[in-house]
């Protein structure tokens, strides 16, 4: 997303790793998320809707507190659009572990802080290469052949989402149905409000205690392809954002 303060958000687990999205200051079979340059997946908007404005829901009841809720992105970064200076890397070399110390490899230190704040970065060269290197403040760097979720499972593009379980509980479906606007105030684009509004979040991860928040959910983005996410304007924060069920 676009430059603005830190949010200090990073998702949840015992075995998974955070994704953190800021604006003001997120495998096989996903949905790619679409670069910069092109344009997400747009249904046809309604003649008269607003792209910002809260779109009817299936039982006309919002979830939580119509247009106030925060919308974070996290992603997975790619290995091969970092250029940072080689760092050797220690952890673990199987899902399940902890705090190991086995060598990982070596990788572009801008690569492994993109890791430590989203989560997950996928490895492009090197032996481990087609690999990802994940990470978690309770597990530390592990090598996996995916990204997971706090329950193991491969991480969904457009699909996989956070929250505190007090707000939305795991397994939750809802839909952005009103996009508020960008951290910074500003309106958001709409091709970009209408692919989160396309979309539909099942909460497969619960945020570690203290780092989500009444009204606060994370939405995975998908991976880094053929250019840095941070970049682009799906790396985005919702501000006064309005839910619905799914």
């Amino acid at each position: 997303m676009r430059p603005r303060a830190p949010v200090a958000l990073c998702v949840a687990v015992t075995v998974a790793m955070g994704g953190c999205g800021q604006n003001t200051q997120g495998p096989s079979g996903e949905l790619a998320v679409p670069p910069p340059t092109v344009a997400a997946p747009e249904p046809a908007p309604s003649p008269t809707a607003s792209p910002t404005a809260a779109a009817a829901v299936p039982d006309g009841k919002p979830l939580g507190r119509p247009g106030k809720w925060r919308i974070t992105t996290y992603y997975t970064a790619s290995q091969s659009l970092y250029r940072g200076k080689p760092k050797a890397v220690r952890g673990c070399l199987k899902f399940h572990c902890s705090h190991g110390k086995d060598p990982l490899g070596s990788y572009p230190e801008d690569f492994l802080k993109v890791i430590q704040t989203e989560g997950s970065g996928r490895i492009t060269s090197g032996p481990e290469r087609g690999r990802y290197l994940n990470w978690s403040s309770s597990v530390g760097f592990w090598l996996d052949d995916t990204t997971r979720d706090s329950a193991g499972r491969p991480l969904r593009a457009w699909t996989s989402a956070a929250a505190d379980r007090s707000v939305l509980a795991r397994g939750q479906r809802f839909a952005i149905t009103g996009c508020g606007r960008e951290g910074n105030g500003r309106r958001v684009e709409a091709k970009v409000c209408r692919a989160f509004q396309k979309a539909r979040w099942t909460v497969t991860d619960l945020f570690r205690p203290g780092y989500g928040g009444e009204d606060h959910a994370d939405v995975y983005i998908g991976e880094e392809r053929g250019s840095r996410l941070s970049g682009s304007p799906f790396y985005t924060t919702l501000r006064g954002a309005t839910l619905g069920p799914s």
